[in-house]
């Protein structure tokens, strides 16, 4: 169990490494929940990484990945040594879901792929290409 305080209160997050959920997605779902129901402000401290990791028990580079991931969708940000605060706009950016936008364009794709007849296995290979940057 590890906790987040703000001016008004302390946040509890707990993670449960029995849910199938990635414990990184966890922590982010909760932190974000926290900010949209206002548990936590704009500006509010967050712990540092290994603080928050001992605390709950986990992993630094589970804890840095959520907050890499949060700091990407401004819903933290990161001020060098001064530590790692809530953004000015974090309610708004906590209702962005880039997962969900990225799966939502992928199955586009796919069907527009498949109406054009490729296989499904012609359409991994492809991607794993892509991916790893051996397109031609």
């Amino acid at each position: 169990m590890g906790y987040i305080k703000s001016k008004e209160l302390t946040l509890e997050i707990i993670i449960d490494s029995d849910e199938q959920t990635p414990l990184f997605t966890q922590l982010i779902t909760q932190i974000k929940q926290a900010v949209i129901t206002g548990d936590v402000m704009a500006g509010d401290p967050l712990p540092s990484i290994r603080q928050l990791a001992n605390d709950l028990e986990i992993n630094n580079k589970t804890v840095a990945k959520a907050y890499r991931l949060l700091e990407r969708d401004s819903v933290i940000e990161t001020k060098g040594y001064r530590g790692t605060y809530f953004h000015p706009n974090a309610k708004e950016n906590s209702h962005t879901d880039i997962n969900e936008s990225v799966t939502t364009v992928l199955a586009k794709t796919l069907d527009s792929l498949r109406e054009l007849g490729a296989t499904d296995s012609e359409i991994r290979i492809a991607f794993g290409q892509l991916m790893n940057n051996r397109h031609n």
